[in-house]
């Protein structure tokens, strides 16, 4: 039997491009209908949503955490059940059979980056429906990619430059004392920008020490009052020795790479952000555990 819905795809222009607040997208709804119909409503809509999902288990019982957010909707209607007077009165639209393509455009507003991490993701979809009384409705759908526009200069708290110090006495297998005093620019950076760190760095220890960069990212998930978190490394630098009794003023330039997701800060159970942990660790044959040989300081950037 010859059904009469063949098929509905939805497809947009620009495919494999990025799109971000303020563009225009292109969305393409084709319907191949193998018989003539009745339509109460065909309509596209791009809309965009966060997830979050784990489970945990204590003892015999399995507890899933879920939560979900609407980030936003907006609708287009191409074919509409035309009300009447009366509340029973309406008129489905006839439709012939054949092939039928329509394309609307619609405009993006802003949003978080689209994000797929450990235990949750952000996604954005160009949605078709086609709906018919006593009938289950046709739906097609197409991801397209989004990436938030940064403006630093809207958040003076981004432009503030950033400082820290950080001292520890060495043990074990050495003697003496290690201190940092790290500076940066400013907190807030855009995708591509060079981090300029400058280190202080004296080692009053009995051993050669060696700096070492690491920018790393750090995702939060939240659901039903909890939290996960996951970490990711991003980048890791070495820098100079630095020997027994010495002190040292060090400029180390890291470049941020330019395909990791911006940070989300605007989403209500998912949060991206990315930090620099800056370590000196003591150059020995024997292999120290970072509690006994390694300090850090870490700052939250971009």
């Amino acid at each position: 039997m010859l059904a009469t819905i063949k098929n509905i795809s939805v497809t947009y222009d620009g495919v494999g491009k990025t799109f971000s607040s303020g563009d225009f997208i292109s969305g393409r709804i084709t319907l191949e209908l193998g018989k003539d119909c009745k339509i109460d409503c065909l309509s596209i809509k791009a809309k965009g949503k966060s997830e979050v999902r784990w489970t945990e288990h204590h003892n015999k019982t399995t507890v899933t955490y879920h939560s979900k957010d609407k980030m936003f909707s907006i609708e287009q209607f191409i074919i509409r059940e035309q009300k009447g007077q009366g509340k029973a009165s309406s008129t489905a639209s006839r439709v012939l059979y054949g092939t039928f393509i329509y394309e609307v455009t619609l405009c993006l507003q802003a949003m978080p980056s689209s994000f797929k991490g450990a235990w949750g993701k952000i996604l954005y979809t160009l949605e078709a429906k086609l709906s018919r009384s006593m009938r289950i409705s046709s739906k097609a759908r197409a991801e397209f990619p989004f990436v938030s526009k940064a403006d630093l200069g809207s958040i003076p708290e981004l432009m503030i430059p950033q400082h820290g110090t950080k001292d520890k006495k060495m043990k074990l297998f050495t003697s003496g004392k290690v201190g940092m005093d790290i500076h940066i620019e400013r907190m807030g950076y855009y995708l591509g920008e060079d981090l300029k760190v400058v280190a202080s760095i004296e080692n009053s220890s009995s051993r050669e020490i060696k700096p070492k960069y690491t920018l790393y990212q750090k995702d939060s998930f939240f659901a039903r009052g909890k939290r996960r978190v996951s970490t990711k490394d991003i980048l890791k630098e070495l820098g100079e020795p630095i020997p027994p009794s010495g002190k040292l003023k060090v400029t180390k330039v890291l470049k941020i790479p330019q395909h990791i997701v911006p940070s989300i800060f605007t989403c209500s159970n998912i949060k991206c952000e990315y930090r620099l942990k800056v370590c000196v660790s003591v150059s020995l044959s024997l292999c120290l555990s970072e509690a006994t040989g390694n300090m850090f300081w870490a700052y939250n950037i971009l």
